[in-house]
């Protein structure tokens, strides 16, 4: 956020900081006007993208983003181009209408490239509405404009309204007041070194209280964001519609405006912000003996990232963590090793599915695709912030106060009989006849762990259960292993963690900021709008990540692949890929010229004549035969499965060839299936 100051005698504009955090001077910013900006004149406050520059009278060089108080309508499109201009052809499929655009607006872009244009006028004389380019995507099948398919696609709004966007510019830091103050308390953020917004920080010591030997005090604070966006302001109504931020590989909606999400609500190091904390002791063994909620004001003593904080921990502090090794990373590592001893207790589901990373070039295209280390760092947060989340439900509980809880619930019996047959399937047990826990689950991934049927019994594990949601009423969260669970932890990108945040308010009487009883009365149908929000953004950046997977891999068809089978339909067989994990499908009309038995109670697809059999989990060599940037498919043709090429035409009879000898896996499926067989008789 800038000011811009009065041209100076060269007709050059430069810019201040809206708010200065550092300890030296003040920089200098001179701000880059486009021929597509508006005007801008001393005292105009504005978004801008910097960059550092050296060897210049300033420090830093301007981008216009937007001015603030401003919020001209966006349209995604394609270009249409004629004799004086062009025209803007949305892609939403809604839309049917038109847009303008003069030559001076097009900004080059050609025939059929996608836009982002924004509203430049009213109707002209030609009764379409004026608009001017701001962003050439190029190739509406490009990388760079896979996100923004997606969120037009699924109808995820990225416009604030413009009462929302003025409200959020009018807001300014807030004085301590009646919090309680933690501005001397270390709290730290840990977070990916490309975190957008920082909503959480923690400390911890040893306990001195002698009655708890080898006990720890945590701290969790969260960002106060009810103190902003207050019960049906133009803010809430807009955070309670989008119900979620949604992230992608090269930007996020955000749930609310960049105002609050990255600054006013941020954590940002050395910057007093207002938070919501609790304040946690924990016996040696990690068990939480009792915690106590306050609305504080705090000032993080340093932003760090999980690959630095787990270096120093490892040994080798950098600069910024060397001084805070002591006082602040020991002591939270020291807390989360007790709280590894409760979580062995508890016996949450133990799933190792390593999260997939897309990194792009500055184009827009995929660089590479690689799997995220999941350090201890990460888990230490992890644990930090679901035992917040505990608290928050246990104190909303025993105030009575009406909240939102995080269900997740028990996966169903059908679901159940089919994971229980992969296991099978792949010389493993899962026992029968008992009241299912978590920790059944981790014995038969523990008996999986280290074999080639590692990833196949965490996938159909997964796809054993439940999805999540929010309800008013407490159904306790099955994979979690807890009776009571609340999302309390990150009030800037959900909105379930926003009502939270109000019914502590309300129930700890901190202000009229709190849960109404409006919010009280609808928080059912809330809770069926923002599941529904979640899973629509779930859904985007899955499609999303495929879009990139395929244009990656759509210079290399023809290429040849390992991978491994990880779903089985009558019409074909999945594959993930090695490497990118990209998944593709192998349809069974391309495999050969048999007919293949599709067998849904083992998951395998059984040739007529050679007797091949696909089953899930089964190691394949495939060749990549198609890659639509556009849908995100692939399409794979099958080369080898278990290490043995493919049998070609009909069963030989008689003389001519030998019958191909069934695999390892083939047979351990068919003894699996006399099994099954059996035990239903």
């Amino acid at each position: 956020m800038l000011t811009i100051s009065a041209p100076d005698s060269n007709g050059d504009l430069f810019a201040r900081p809206m708010e200065w955090r550092g300890d030296a001077a003040e920089p200098r910013v001179l701000v880059l006007p486009r021929s597509s900006d508006p005007a801008l004149g001393a005292g105009d406050r504005v978004l801008a993208r910097l960059t550092e520059v050296d060897g210049e009278d300033h420090a830093y060089e301007a981008r216009l983003i937007r001015r603030i108080g401003t919020n001209p309508r966006r349209i995604l499109g394609v270009y249409r181009a004629g004799s004086e201009g062009g025209r803007l052809v949305p892609i939403d499929k809604g839309s049917d209408r038109e847009w303008r655009i003069a030559s001076a607006d097009a900004r080059g872009a050609k025939d059929g490239e996608l836009i982002e244009a924004e509203q430049s006028g009213p109707k002209g004389r030609l009764g379409l509405p004026s608009a001017r380019v701001i962003n050439r995507l190029g190739d509406p099948t490009a990388p760079k404009a896979v996100s923004l398919i997606a969120i037009h696609q699924h109808g995820i709004p990225d416009h604030f309204p413009d009462e929302a966007m003025v409200a959020a510019d009018a807001a300014q830091p807030l004085a301590l007041g009646p919090r309680e103050d933690l501005r001397d308390m270390p709290l730290v953020t840990i977070d990916p070194s490309d975190a957008r917004d920082h909503d959480d920080a923690c400390f911890a010591r040893a306990d001195d209280d002698p009655a708890n030997p080898g006990g720890h005090v945590l701290w969790v604070a969260i960002a106060d964001v009810a103190a902003y966006v207050t019960p049906g302001s133009a803010l809430d109504r807009e955070a309670r519609n989008r119900g979620n931020s949604t992230y992608f590989p090269d930007r996020v909606v955000p749930m609310l405006p960049d105002r609050l999400s990255g600054d006013l609500c941020s954590l940002h190091e050395g910057v007093e912000r207002p938070c919501l904390a609790v304040e946690m002791v924990l016996n040696a063994q990690g068990d939480k003996l009792r915690h106590r909620f306050t609305r504080a004001m705090m000032r993080s003593a340093a932003s760090l990232n999980y690959t630095e904080v787990q270096a120093a921990q490892d040994g080798a502090p950098n600069a910024q963590c060397a001084p805070l090794m002591d006082q602040v990373i020991a002591p939270l590592y020291a807390a989360y090793a007790a709280l590894k001893r409760a979580r062995a207790a508890r016996q949450p589901l133990e799933l190792d599915l390593p999260e997939r990373q897309i990194i792009l070039t500055d184009q827009g295209e995929v660089a590479s695709v690689a799997f995220k280390d999941r350090l201890d760092a990460h888990r230490l947060i992890e644990e930090f912030m679901v035992l917040a989340n505990v608290a928050a439900a246990e104190e909303l509980i025993a105030r009575r106060q009406p909240l939102l809880f995080r269900v997740h619930e028990e996966p169903a019996p059908e679901r159940l009989e089919a994971l229980r047959e992969v296991a099978q399937a792949s010389g493993l047990t899962l026992g029968k006849g008992q009241v299912l826990k978590t920790q059944h689950l981790n014995k038969l991934l523990s008996q999986a762990a280290e074999t080639e049927q590692a990833e196949l019994i965490n996938l159909s594990t997964l796809r054993s259960m439940q999805q999540a949601y929010y309800y008013p009423e407490n159904f306790g969260h099955f994979g979690l292993a807890l009776r009571s669970y609340a999302h309390f932890t990150s009030p800037i990108r959900r909105y379930a963690d926003l009502l939270v945040h109000r019914a502590l308010i309300t129930a700890h009487g901190w202000g009229a900021d709190g849960l109404t009883p409006g919010d009280a009365e609808g928080l059912e149908k809330t809770a069926k709008h923002i599941s529904d929000t979640e899973r629509r953004s779930m859904t985007a950046e899955r499609d999303t990540t495929d879009r990139y997977l395929a244009a990656y891999l759509a210079e290399r068809v023809g290429s040849e692949f390992t991978g491994r089978i990880t779903g089985i339909q009558r019409f074909g067989a999945f594959v993930a890929l090695d490497g990118s994990g990209a998944d593709g499908l192998v349809p069974i009309r391309s495999v050969g010229r048999e007919y293949f038995r599709h067998d849904a109670g083992s998951q395998t697809l059984m040739g007529s004549d050679t007797g091949l059999t696909l089953g899930v989990g089964m190691v394949v060599t495939v060749r990549l035969a198609e890659a639509d940037p556009l849908t995100g498919g692939l399409m794979l043709e099958l080369l080898e499965v278990e290490g043995h090429s493919l049998p070609r035409g009909p069963k030989p009879s008689g003389r001519g060839g030998a019958r191909r000898k069934p695999t390892k896996s083939k047979r351990r499926s068919d003894k699996a299936k006399r099994k099954v067989t059996r035990s239903r008789r």
